[in-house]
């Protein structure tokens, strides 16, 4: 007989929201687990609450600070849980995060071909649309169709750079900084920087009230 403690998996999920493949395995996992006593009820509503928590914000204000101040930016390139620690996030459950910088030169885009590992202390838990077999398969073989579909016309010149995650390593994207965001604070900053542009599924647009000075 199923418990009812089974139903803690169900909420989080939108009611009109159809599971997914890997969505019922882990489920199906959870359960199990649960089953075996290798955890708790109370330890699986924990993590729930602790991923709902999170947002986008939190990686916003990451790529504010790394805009703002180039030495901060630098650490974060090279050592990315020790950048994030100074700003008092911790990474549970995760092994490391690697920044890509995306440059006039350069556009990297983020996928896991194999689920959908993510930055999810970051960014919040992930779209659906980057769990899709879709996004997943598609944007490895043909990144520059996918990135027009989110909006993101790439131009010829600029590579583009599809990187994978996986179980031991996610990765954030820093965006370039928009033209005419000189003067902003990182308050300011952080506003302007969205969940798709640190996936790399997206550009910054700056309002046209914050260039016109």
């Amino acid at each position: 007989m199923v418990s009812d403690e089974h139903d803690l998996l169900h909420p989080h999920l939108d009611d009109d929201h159809e599971e997914t493949y890997y969505e019922k395995r882990i489920i199906a996992l959870c359960n199990l687990l649960m089953d075996k006593g290798v955890i708790t009820s109370g330890e699986l509503l924990e993590v729930l609450q602790e991923n709902q928590a999170l947002n986008p914000s939190i990686g916003a204000k990451v790529v504010a600070r790394a805009w703002n101040d180039p030495d901060f930016k630098q650490r974060l390139l090279n050592d990315g849980k020790g950048a994030l620690a100074e700003m008092g996030i911790t990474l549970k459950r995760l092994d490391d995060i690697v920044t890509l910088e995306n440059t006039p030169s350069v556009h990297h885009v983020v996928v896991c071909t194999l689920c959908s590992c993510y930055p999810i202390p970051l960014l919040g838990p992930p779209p659906e649309w980057y769990k899709s077999e879709v996004y997943r398969s598609r944007v490895v073989k043909e990144p520059r169709q996918v990135l027009e579909e989110f909006g993101v016309e790439v131009p010829a010149e600029v590579e583009v750079r599809v990187v994978d995650s996986t179980a031991e390593i996610r990765y954030l994207v820093l965006p370039v900084r928009p033209k005419g965001t000189e003067g902003m604070s990182e308050e300011e900053l952080t506003e302007l920087v969205t969940r798709d542009s640190m996936i790399g599924t997206g550009l910054i647009s700056v309002p046209s009230a914050a260039t016109a000075v």
